[in-house]
């Protein structure tokens, strides 16, 4: 069984649960960008975004480089491996309940069958 460390899955599903934060991913897998940039994109303050950038970092999937006056952002270099597995587990459990929910409703429906074949003899 594949042990998971809560505390880095918070963390990533905590930073991954804002559209905004999401946002920046998906733009910094295209390209890195300033705060500044990133800012502007998303039509939010400078402050704002910094607290965006600031949860994603905590949660290791960007860093930042300051260069003078201009904090660069990019992807870090942590994949989401360990919350993928942990979303597979997940799948296949809702995979197998919904397979034996699928039995279920096909003995019903033979059953039903067969009693109204009964009920007309």
């Amino acid at each position: 069984m594949v042990k998971y460390a809560p505390a880095r899955l918070d963390a990533s599903f905590a930073a991954l649960s804002d559209a905004t934060r999401r946002g920046v991913l998906e733009q910094l897998g295209r390209s890195d960008a300033s705060i500044s940039e990133l800012a502007d994109r998303f039509r939010m303050t400078l402050a704002g975004m910094m607290k965006h950038v600031g949860i994603l970092e905590e949660a290791e999937l960007v860093t930042t480089e300051k260069v003078g006056r201009v904090r660069t952002c990019r992807l870090g270099a942590r994949r989401l491996e360990e919350e993928a597995a942990w979303l597979e587990r997940y799948r296949r459990r809702w995979d197998e309940r919904f397979d034996a929910l699928d039995r279920v409703v096909e003995e019903l429906t033979r059953k039903e069958k067969r009693d109204e074949r009964t009920s007309r003899k």
